[in-house]
């Protein structure tokens, strides 16, 4: 696989496409969702409530929490997540910039 050349793009370019990436999966989106519908934390399982395996919804977890949309806090022999809403707040804010980027004219 080739490499991506991550460098020859702007910061914000890289931001928006790792955002883009790990809003790619439906699953996430299915969490997503849900953390935001509870307005709370998750310390429960959600395998119940998403309907996917234990160790799928690890690794969707692990990818939502790795670019900073969710956050987790250790409680007993749990992991609570939620929404981190100052990084909620910074991506609305920076896909909102870029999706109203209005091209000019029309080309076809």
């Amino acid at each position: 696989m080739g490499l991506t050349k991550s460098e020859i793009f702007t910061e914000e370019q890289n931001e928006i496409a790792a955002i883009a990436k790990v809003l790619g999966h439906p699953a996430r989106i299915a969490i997503l969702e849900f953390l935001i519908k509870l307005k709370s934390c998750v310390c429960g399982d959600l395998v119940k409530d998403i309907g996917l395996a234990q160790p799928t919804i690890s690794q969707h977890l692990k990818e939502l929490k790795k670019v900073g949309i969710i956050k987790g806090k250790i409680e007993g022999t749990s992991v609570c997540y939620c929404i981190d809403q100052d990084n909620w707040d910074k991506i609305k804010n920076t896909l909102g910039k870029f999706l109203n980027k209005n091209s000019t004219g029309s080309c076809c």
